[in-house]
């Protein structure tokens, strides 16, 4: 049960249903989902271990800060991640993995289209495990991998803005045409400038009262 009850936790502090720096709440959680305390508690043990949670004697657990300090330079590093991987792909994908892709691109589109937020999100991040995947090096997928569990929650809040949702979407359009033709140089900019661009938002959003900035409010 407490596995099952750190997911449930980890997503709501992903997907920004728990902000940065927000207490947590035990009794309203317990409530919430139908359990003890004892669970709970394990739950955000694991989740304390894993950087998502803090936890201090005599004040609880609360939501772990973002440090915009680190997110900057971890961006920096997926933006070449993002533009070796057009590259790559462009020479490499099989028609079976493109046709995949774009069956996703098109459920992710329509997602869009009916104003399902979360769930374009989800389909987005997905595409981009799968683009990285794609290029059948495993050492770039796991660096991905390792970067964007980092930057999850971050780049969640840019969905939050209407206004960069469709600069997305249209982005992912521009995406999947460069892969269609093939176009290694015009695809690998047209990643790295989507990352930028999704990049700059998240930092704009981001510096708000409860994103702290190398241990002080930003």
């Amino acid at each position: 049960m407490h596995e099952a009850t750190a997911q449930r936790l980890r997503e709501m502090i992903q997907e920004g249903e728990l902000a940065p720096g927000q207490h947590i709440n035990e009794r309203e959680l317990c409530e919430a989902f139908d359990i003890s305390k004892t669970p709970l508690r394990e739950a955000l043990k694991i989740l304390t271990l894993e950087g998502h949670v803090t936890h201090r004697q005599h004040m609880g657990f609360r939501v772990a800060p973002i440090d915009l300090d680190e997110l900057a330079s971890i961006f920096e590093v997926l933006h070449g991640l993002e533009e070796m991987t057009g590259r790559l792909l462009a020479e490499r994908i099989d028609d079976a993995t493109l046709a995949r892709l774009m069956e996703q691109h098109q459920r992710m589109a329509g997602y869009h289209r009916d104003g399902k937020r979360l769930a374009y999100y989800r389909a987005n991040q997905e595409i981009h495990v799968q683009l990285v995947a794609a290029t059948g090096n495993p050492v770039l997928a796991s660096m991905y991998a390792t970067l964007m569990a980092k930057v999850y929650r971050a780049r969640g809040v840019a969905n939050a803005d209407v206004l960069r949702w469709q600069e997305s979407s249209e982005e992912h359009e521009a995406i999947m045409q460069a892969l269609r033709e093939r176009d290694a140089g015009r695809l690998a900019a047209i990643l790295r400038f989507h990352s930028e661009h999704t990049a700059a938002e998240v930092m704009k959003i981001l510096r708000g009262p409860l994103v702290k900035r190398s241990g002080a409010k930003a």
